[in-house]
């Protein structure tokens, strides 16, 4: 039987599996070569894939009844997502397809997808997982994970305070869309909720899964699907790229 973890080990060992999520693609499409053509396939994949039903993954974890901690930031954050009710007041898919169309891609584009077939089965998969497994486990792929990046272990060791309009808006100006696409400030609202959105933070999400997930069986079988996430992520990474026609230098 594994040795139970410490709510400190169990999220040093989360930051294991997150500093390995990065993937060759990545630069080729925030980079300035990409053309729209490419990132059209690549956001319609990313749309349907978490972005759409973020909110409806997170409600089947929220239904499991976990401890009342969770279950009010699980709700703090479907609420966000669906009304914008902590920042700016619409449905963060609506500000995605908002910020779509200022790339000159038609909303009705994104009604019907034909998922690629490793976008298939990553997404078959998460919905696999908010409806069998623990709440924990659920939490840990959907708030940790889907949301989360390489740089996670130090947002989570060193916290910044909440970022006010005028950093906001330098994040805005720096996004690859703004310097290398072009885009509009005024379609970028879905980059600006994801920054005023302080009860989503970093910490808070990983405080919510270390703290919770009590018995070692519960933390290993945690860190075994955040492995097979990663390989899972992965492989839909590479099948964007081979459908963008992107090959590794």
């Amino acid at each position: 039987m594994s040795r139970k973890l410490s709510p400190e080990q169990f999220r040093d060992r989360i930051f294991d599996v997150l500093r390995r999520k990065h993937h060759w693609v990545t630069p080729f499409l925030e980079g300035s070569t990409i053309t729209k053509d490419k990132l059209n396939i690549f956001f319609h994949q990313e749309y349907v894939v978490y972005i759409r039903d973020f909110a409806v993954l997170l409600a089947q974890i929220l239904g499991k009844n976990p401890p009342w901690e969770a279950r009010r930031l699980l709700a703090t954050i479907i609420y966000e997502e669906e009304t914008g009710g902590f920042s700016l007041g619409q449905p963060h898919q609506e500000l995605f397809l908002h910020m779509m169309n200022g790339l000159g891609f038609d909303r009705a584009g994104f009604r019907d997808v034909e998922l690629l077939a490793s976008s298939r089965g990553y997404r078959e998969w998460l919905n696999q997982i908010c409806q069998e497994e623990d709440w924990s486990v659920g939490a840990a792929v959907l708030s940790i994970f889907i949301k989360g990046t390489a740089n996670d272990p130090e947002e989570v060791l060193y916290p910044k305070p909440a970022q006010n309009q005028e950093e906001i808006e330098d994040v805005v100006r720096k996004h690859f869309l703004s310097q290398h696409q072009g885009l509009s400030p005024a379609f970028m609202d879905y980059i600006r909720a994801q920054h005023m959105f302080s009860p989503g933070s970093r910490k808070t999400v990983y405080d919510m899964v270390t703290h919770h997930t009590d018995e070692s069986s519960d933390q290993v079988r945690v860190l075994s699907l955040l492995e097979e996430a990663l390989n899972l992520w992965s492989r839909y990474q590479e099948g964007i790229a081979r459908a963008c026609g992107i090959r590794q230098i």
